[in-house]
């Protein structure tokens, strides 16, 4: 990871992971988080590119029980990232599952 650009995000000292999400369950802490924002971007990851684990482990309470999401267990290589989207809410300011091709 020497020489490499890294992304830490705030939360990563408090919790030791970075929260990821699947596409099919990204709404979840989008709405949960940021209900009714407009500047929000959905990054898609090459998992090959990532340099730490990734554990696949509950989310909070009110996420379905059977779900699972990927926590990135230290810092997001920039060159992990293949694409930049915009993720926008419907007009009741609530976002729903993303169409990613």
């Amino acid at each position: 990871m020497r020489g490499q650009a890294l992304y830490t995000p705030d939360s990563y000292n408090d919790v030791g992971f970075v929260h990821l999400s699947t596409p099919q369950q990204v709404h979840l802490p989008a709405n949960r988080l940021f209900s009714g924002r407009e500047d929000l971007v959905l990054l898609r990851l090459d998992p090959a590119r990532l340099s730490a684990p990734v554990r696949w482990e509950p989310g909070v309470p009110s996420d379905p029980r059977s779900m699972l999401f990927p926590h990135l267990y230290g810092p997001l290589p920039i060159a992990a990232v293949t694409a930049v989207l915009d993720y926008r809410p419907g007009p009741d300011g609530t976002f729903g599952t993303p169409q990613i091709q």
